[in-house]
């Protein structure tokens, strides 16, 4: 695992990258601190963050009875 430090690590982001592609981590360091650890991303992880189909709740909720066109007229004559 190599350690590097932000600014090395802007001057050599594709390097780093390559790196990362091959396999390697990378640990980014701020004034001797981690801060940051660069990996291989895995695909299936953004499989994951899918929203659900949320197609049968929508279809279960009731059709409003007024527009919200109406709704907001009557708000704004209640405040005169």
């Amino acid at each position: 695992m190599e350690k590097i430090n932000v600014r090395e690590a802007r001057q050599h982001i594709g390097q780093l990258l390559d790196k990362v592609i091959a396999g390697e981590q990378i640990i980014i360091m701020r004034r001797g601190n981690p801060v940051a650890k660069m990996s291989a991303f895995d695909k299936g992880e953004l499989d994951e963050q899918k929203f659900p189909n949320r197609q049968d709740f929508r279809s279960r909720i009731p059709t409003a009875r007024t527009s919200a066109a109406q709704l907001v007229r009557g708000m704004r004559d209640e405040r005169g």
